[in-house]
């Protein structure tokens, strides 16, 4: 069999030949895109030696406590996991109803609907994951917070759990909150 010039025979060689360099040099690639991605996730060492607390355990971190905030704060009813939130700002007062949760995968789970005077939002889902690091509890807001000490072992005077207060501390608080979201002047 004869070839003329231009035929396409030759370049169809070249690439033929070129095929397997083509595939390593893209192979080659892909690992250290591949390896750069790993390096950005690579846990730390705190998060290798990290524990995921039981829903047991958040249970009991919660329940039957007031987390107080700068301006509000939530309770965490012991029956039925019932949640009560008021927050009044400076021309705004506004209060949550719902239920709050916890997972065997150490996330504790607000489940409530926001209102005002002004507003009625839909039940929002906002959610907390927990770890253990060297006997002591972290949290972060999911879906990518960045991770905070909530409980040192022993306490800490700048935990976020010493803003928490055993039974519902705050509720007179928010049940002037609710009467003024829910008059009507």
């Amino acid at each position: 069999m004869t070839t003329k010039r231009g035929s396409g025979a030759q370049p169809r060689r070249l690439a033929a030949s070129l095929a397997p360099l083509l595939a390593i040099c893209c192979q080659i690639a892909l690992l250290g895109t591949a390896n750069a991605a790993a390096k950005d996730k690579a846990p730390t060492e705190a998060d290798a030696s990290a524990t995921v607390p039981s829903a047991y355990e958040l249970q009991v971190l919660y329940q039957d406590r007031t987390w107080i905030w700068k301006n509000g704060a939530a309770y965490f009813a012991k029956d039925n996991r019932r949640l009560q939130a008021w927050t009044s700002g400076q021309d705004q007062a506004s209060i949550a109803e719902g239920r709050w949760l916890v997972t065997k995968t150490g996330k504790m789970c607000m489940e409530v609907a926001w209102r005002s005077k002004t507003y009625t939002a839909k039940v929002g889902r906002t959610c907390y994951s927990h770890r253990i690091n060297g006997g002591n509890i972290e949290q972060r807001k999911d879906p990518d917070g960045d991770w905070y000490s909530f409980k040192h072992s022993p306490e800490d005077a700048a935990d976020e759990y010493k803003k928490f207060e055993s039974g519902d501390t705050k509720g007179a608080q928010f049940e002037e909150t609710r009467k003024l979201v829910d008059s009507k002047s």
